[in-house]
């Protein structure tokens, strides 16, 4: 199958048939990223999975609790 790049503002863009992107697992809005390998253009969508982010939390990158303020209604536990 064969399409052609076409100028998007100050950009180029390719899109994708949709019987690719059915194949490849992309909807809109799929994050993807882009690698140059020699004169090809490959394109992985980010998968990310529970385990690799929880791998990611550290004691320097972890949130610290937030007081939102009194009790009120049936909020205690």
């Amino acid at each position: 199958m064969q399409t052609r790049i076409q100028r998007w503002g100050n950009s180029l863009g390719l899109r994708i048939p949709k019987t690719i992107a059915q194949q490849a697992g992309l909807n809109e809005g799929t994050p993807v990223d882009f690698v140059v390998r020699g004169n090809s253009i490959v394109i992985n969508p980010q998968r990310y999975s529970l385990e690799t982010m929880l791998s990611q939390i550290t004691p320097d990158n972890v949130h610290k609790e937030i007081d939102t303020g009194d009790i009120s209604g049936n909020e205690a536990w």
